[in-house]
């Protein structure tokens, strides 16, 4: 057998074995995801049905619970949040809505590599328009308004928790069409003064009412920081460290977010800063919150917690965000909370 048959026999066999480690990867996802679509004795009641962004007193989140309709935007009745919910046809891996205008981010994982867009929505959950993302989806928000809508992805890793991942995060505004892509492009003024760095990352945009002025999360230098930004002065200024995943309090005055208590641990406690006073209420959670929490109104906080011995799903747990009385269970098998 002469050297360059014996190079293409391996080379041939060398495929085959890589189709074959890529199909059996394929067939063993397929397998998983079809165990979890199958629904579940004691599992929540869930009916598919229309689901329209302009109507009031509904609480919208992505469906965890194991079934058909999972990962599907719902909803529940604002006032009844263990009701029966109401799936729509759409399946985001994260979610949020305002002022009839919705933002669903997609993640399809092929045989070579995934594939991620942010679909830009109407009241009635109709795409308006889709862009490709960088990375893998992390978080979304609308602005009240429902001008401006905003994602983060991991461009490479695959969570907060990694020791090395990367994020962009991008603001549209739905009028315009324009987008910018990464907040990276901002100005950035650190402790009274100017700053550049090769290693900023943005995440965790949160927006106040005046069509401009935003929050979010900066980290250089091994610090996070909580930023105050203008979306036309295209720049952000620091307020404070130690602060992650910003959500801004319907009433403008605090901001909640996931504070790591220890040094290079994954552990965070759910706080509320008063942006007047910057002075930090501790809430009464304990367990550690990765996630941004959203205000249900302007006394309660909700967030996502690991679904107990279900890896994979995830429940809505809700607290006073006074620091006072104690966390309960607002919907079992749910993410990415949205209060219409």
């Amino acid at each position: 057998m002469t050297s360059l048959r014996r190079r293409l026999l391996i080379l041939v066999a060398a495929v085959v074995l890589l189709a074959g480690l890529a199909t059996g990867m394929v067939l063993r996802a397929a397998d998983r995801a079809d165990e979890a679509n199958r629904p579940q004795a004691g599992g929540p009641a869930v009916s598919s049905g229309k689901l329209t962004l302009d109507r009031k007193n509904l609480l919208t989140f992505v469906n965890a619970a194991a079934g058909p309709h999972r990962t599907a935007v719902a909803s529940v009745p604002s006032a009844d949040p263990g009701a029966g919910r109401t799936a729509s046809d759409l399946k985001c891996a994260r979610f949020y809505a305002a002022a009839g205008t919705g933002v669903c981010l997609q993640s399809d994982t092929g045989v070579l590599k995934q594939s991620n867009r942010a679909l830009l929505l109407d009241a009635e959950l109709r795409t308006v328009r889709t862009f490709p993302l960088a990375g893998i989806p992390s978080r979304a928000r609308v602005s009240p308004s429902g001008r401006f809508v905003a994602w983060t992805v991991f461009v490479s890793g695959e969570s907060y928790a990694s020791a090395f991942f990367s994020t962009r995060t991008s603001i549209l505004d739905t009028r315009t069409m324009k987008l910018i892509p990464s907040l990276e492009t901002f100005a950035i003024t650190l402790d009274g003064k100017s700053y550049k760095a090769a290693d900023v990352n943005f995440w965790g945009v949160t927006f106040a009412s005046d069509d401009d002025t935003f929050y979010a999360t900066l980290n250089t230098a091994n610090k996070t920081y909580l930023v105050r930004g203008s979306v036309s002065g295209k720049s952000v200024t620091t307020l404070v460290e130690n602060v992650e995943c910003p959500s801004l309090s319907p009433d403008g005055t605090r901001v909640a977010f996931k504070k790591r208590v220890l040094s290079r641990t994954d552990l965070w406690r759910e706080y509320v800063l008063d942006l007047r006073t910057l002075r930090e209420t501790p809430l009464t959670e304990r367990h550690s919150v990765d996630d941004q929490a959203t205000w249900l109104d302007d006394d309660t906080v909700a967030y996502a917690l690991p679904t107990e011995g279900k890896v994979g799903s995830t429940d809505l747990w809700s607290v006073p965000a006074n620091g006072k009385g104690k966390p309960r269970l607002l919907i079992a098998g749910a993410s990415s909370p949205a209060p219409l």
